[in-house]
């Protein structure tokens, strides 16, 4: 069983910066993408940042230049560092992850984690 936390999250006034994780357990092989989704009250779930095992980086649009995503490949967390945040930046923030994990041999597959809440106001 493979298992992914997000933590970091939580309320910010406009300007402000908060820092996102997501920890990776289990009988994980290797730890391919990562990546940080995010869905806000009404609309669709959106890719905000990806990063690929070796390290390669893109954003959405409306991120880039003020969110950074990073990855510890010995610790299996993934990082989104999130710096002068607006209201419209306010959704339930979801980690994703491809992993290659044990079972009776090797398998991969996508995981979610159930995500954590980031509201920006003032």
């Amino acid at each position: 069983q493979v298992q992914l936390v997000e933590s970091g999250g939580g309320l910010v006034q406009p300007g402000g910066s908060l820092r996102l994780s997501c920890a990776a357990s289990g009988r994980i092989f290797s730890i391919n993408a990562m990546a940080w989704y995010r869905q806000a009250p009404g609309k669709e779930r959106e890719l905000v940042a990806h990063i690929s095992s070796g390290g390669s980086t893109n954003y959405a649009d409306s991120v880039k230049g003020r969110f950074t995503i990073s990855r510890d490949n010995a610790e299996r967390t993934a990082y989104l560092q999130m710096n002068s945040l607006k209201p419209e930046d306010t959704a339930v923030y979801y980690c994703y992850g491809d992993i290659t994990y044990e079972s009776t041999g090797i398998a991969r597959d996508e995981y979610w984690g159930r995500g954590t809440q980031v509201t920006v106001s003032s």
